[in-house]
């Protein structure tokens, strides 16, 4: 008797987080700032928990860059989440992408460029959830509403942070 397979990744979907926020610094200012891992865990919202472990990050942003990570993001249970930076292009774009964590997919773009007065910094984030249409209520019930929040919440922080 066949037995029916059924490839959850199908079932899922992949969602996009596009923001972007002018900020009246340098572009050398802006991209060091972001460009810092440890800075992460000052435009993460407290109740996250987000704590970005020690590593070698004298050398500054380059591809193939690994940042670990752990975070709570349901009910205080840690999860560990690692990240290879895997484009860096000084001043413009790098992009991090997920290699172990929470996501079944994350790809996220961060740009920056020299507007008047400042610069206009912009976030692009694909990203999937594991677990198909569990996956998908899981988007819907929570997780999608916490990521709004998270980027909500760095709308907020980062002119306090990067002036």
């Amino acid at each position: 008797m066949p037995i029916l397979a059924v490839n959850l990744h199908v079932l899922a979907k992949t969602y996009l987080i596009q923001r972007k926020q002018f900020l009246p610094v340098t572009l050398e200012r802006a991209w060091e700032f972001f460009s810092t891992p440890a800075n992460l865990q000052a435009i993460t919202p407290p109740d996250m928990r987000f704590v970005v472990k020690e590593g070698e990050y004298s050398k500054g942003m380059y591809a193939g860059l690994i940042i670990e990570y752990t975070i709570r993001p349901i009910l205080g249970i840690p999860l560990y989440w690692m990240t290879e930076i895997t484009h860096v292009d000084h001043l413009r774009y790098f992009v991090d992408e997920q290699r172990f964590g929470p996501y079944a997919f994350w790809h996220h773009q961060h740009h920056f460029k020299a507007v008047e007065g400042g610069v206009e910094m912009t976030d692009i984030v694909h990203y999937r959830l594991p677990f198909g249409i569990l996956g998908t209520m899981a988007h819907a019930l929570f997780v999608g509403k916490q990521l709004e929040g998270i980027f909500t919440y760095r709308t907020k922080v980062i002119p306090t942070l990067v002036y």
